[in-house]
This record gives C-alpha cells, sequence and structure tokens, in this order.
C-alpha cells in the first residue's frame, strides 16, 4: 500500500477504460465508459484529468476517518500536531471517526486532546465499536443515537468461537497484557496479545496480516450470522451481519444528508479481510494510509484543495465505483 506521503499524482496521464462497472479501481488511474461495449481503451485526457482533480474537493461534505494506525498509534492519545490538523478540517467541513474501539477510547484519545469553540465540535461524529454505536454533539453533551447491541447468547457464542480459534491455530496467549477477549456491548474483539499491549510487541506480532487472515478464515464459518473482520494490528472484531463501517457510514449520511460521493473516507485497513474494507462498497471515496502521519499529510494536502492554494493534491483515492471519481458537485 503507498503511503500519503509518497503516493503518486491523483490522476495519471493514462487512464485505462474497463467494462466491469463494479471493479474496484484506483480514481486516480482509470475511467469508465460504457460497459455494454466491452472495450478495453487506453486514452490519455488532460483535461479530464484537470476537471476531476477541480472538483473532488468541491463536492466532499464529509470526511471519515478511521482511529487507531490512522489518526493515532494503535489505543495512543492524538499527537497535537494531529489535534491541530482535526480542529482546521473541522472548521471547513464535518467530521466522523469510526473505529473498533469503545467511546471510552475515543474520550481518551481523541476528545481530551481537542480543544476547540462547541460550535466546531457540534461538527464532529463518533462511531464507536465499527459504527454500531453512534454519538452526536448536542446541547454541549455527547448524545448516543443508537446502539446495536449483541444479546448476551451472541456474545458468549462469539467469544467461545475466538477462544476455541485462536487456540486451535496456536495464537492463544498465555502471559497477555490485559483481556484477549473484550465484549464491548455491541461488538466483540479479540486482541491476540491483550489489550494493553505496547505498539512495539503488536508491530512485530502480525506485521504481514498472516495471523489475522488465518484467524479471519477460521472464525468466519464458525459465526454465519455475524461480521468478522481484522481490526487493530493485533485484533479481530465480531458484530451482526450487516452491522460494520458501512452500516455506520449509510447512517452518517442519512444523518447529514449526503450520498456516498459526497464523502471521503481515510483508513489504513481497505485490505479485503480489514474492517474499514465495507466502506468501498457503499461507494465512498477512499484514502489508504499506513500511518497517522500519512493522514497529517492527507488532511494538510485536502485543507490547501479545498482552499484553492493548491490543485493537484498526492494522496491517492479508491472507489469501487469508478464514476465516483467524476460529476462533482458544490459542497456545504
Amino acid at each position: 500500500m503507498t503511503s500519503a506521503g509518497t503516493s503518486g499524482p491523483l490522476l495519471e496521464n493514462v487512464a485505462e477504460i474497463h467494462s466491469e462497472p463494479e471493479e474496484l479501481v484506483d480514481i486516480g488511474a482509470r475511467l469508465v465508459c460504457c460497459a455494454s461495449t466491452g472495450a478495453h481503451i487506453a486514452v490519455r485526457s488532460r483535461r479530464a484529468r484537470a476537471a476531476i482533480m477541480h472538483q473532488m474537493p468541491h463536492r466532499t461534505k464529509a470526511v471519515v476517518f478511521d482511529l487507531d494506525d490512522t489518526l493515532a498509534p494503535s489505543k495512543s492519545p492524538l499527537d497535537p500536531s494531529m489535534a491541530t490538523a482535526l480542529v482546521s478540517l473541522l472548521q471547513r467541513l464535518p467530521v466522523c471517526i469510526i473505529s473498533g474501539g469503545r467511546f471510552e477510547q475515543f474520550q481518551a484519545q481523541v476528545l481530551d486532546r481537542l480543544t476547540a469553540p462547541e460550535q466546531v465540535l457540534s461538527r464532529l461524529h463518533l462511531m464507536p465499536t465499527c459504527g454500531t454505536r453512534y454519538y452526536s454533539r448536542q446541547q454541549c453533551a455527547w448524545s448516543q443515537v443508537y446502539s446495536e447491541d449483541l444479546s448476551a447468547e451472541e456474545t458468549a457464542r462469539i467469544m467461545q468461537v475466538l477462544e476455541e480459534t485462536s487456540r486451535t491455530l496456536g495464537y492463544w496467549e498465555e502471559h497477555p497484557w490485559g483481556e484477549l477477549i473484550e465484549d464491548r456491548g455491541s461488538q466483540v474483539t479479540y486482541s491476540a496479545l491483550g489489550q494493553a499491549a505496547p505498539l512495539d510487541a503488536k508491530a512485530a506480532w502480525d506485521p504481514d496480516g498472516t495471523k489475522k487472515s488465518m484467524l479471519v478464515a477460521h472464525a468466519t464459518p464458525l459465526l454465519p450470522d455475524f461480521e468478522v473482520r481484522g481490526g487493530g494490528s493485533t485484533s479481530i472484531d465480531v458484530t451482526r451481519k450487516g452491522i460494520d463501517k458501512a452500516y455506520g457510514v449509510r447512517k452518517l449520511m442519512m444523518q447529514i444528508h449526503v450520498a456516498p460521493e459526497e464523502l471521503l473516507f481515510v483508513g489504513d485497513r481497505l485490505d479485503e479481510i480489514g474492517n474499514d474494507y465495507p466502506v468501498l462498497a457503499v461507494g465512498v471515496p477512499c484514502v489508504p494510509v499506513t500511518s497517522w502521519q500519512d493522514s497529517l499529510t492527507v488532511i494538510a494536502q485536502f485543507n490547501d484543495w479545498w482552499d484553492g492554494v493548491t490543485g493537484s493534491p498526492q494522496f491517492r483515492i479508491i472507489s469501487k465505483y469508478p464514476n465516483a471519481a467524476r460529476h462533482g458537485r458544490a459542497g456545504a
């Protein structure tokens, strides 16, 4: 995955035209023509390139972020520079944070680090536990809008399967840093090293994602009524079927009255087993990052782009629906 700070231009000079309307494509590298022709044509279009670059910031009405390893290191507070960047973005348009952690984690990592007037905070939307809960700012306080809680029976079943799967694969940690399996009300999360594992241990446990892929592959058929997704660097998140980040993003769209192409999502787990991946299916343009430093660069470039300071940001945008790259609208 190319980091936001080092990726190539948003649109390249040569754009491939494909006949598959739902193929995952780079917005910056491909344009889609009539699928019925079955044509596969390479074209050069500086005019289209300039048009899309011009339209994108002006039709974006909100930016959505993952939290861990996107806005901050796993379960760590925002860096002061990120807190400042988020406030600057909120001054321009609404921001939503959607992640696998509890609301209390959002409080410690984000809210306690933000210094902003109430008018700015009212533009911030929070979706803990992968969008299974939603909080908005109302009357100077955070108010829960909805919560898709699991039943006691569902939670017990998920916990049993996660432990059995981990033991079968030989991943069960006998001396963890905190809880290995956590009931988060609307989500159950397995953390291979424990909830409080240090960052260096997390980074070393599964650097290429193979272990998380094995866990997801083994647990999914045993939990057919649930979504099983890779969460953070060492975690697996389980929610009810259909209740994931795509569900949360759709709820946000209804709340602030926007279409998918009017959002921009930034996350580090857009791979197929990652818990950010469902957002692609909604048709939201997505920016893949690998660290909070990448996201800091994306915010700075977006702000300059939004303000008309620059005309061509360098961050990469992907979408499952190529037309999300076109037909810009005036932003709010």
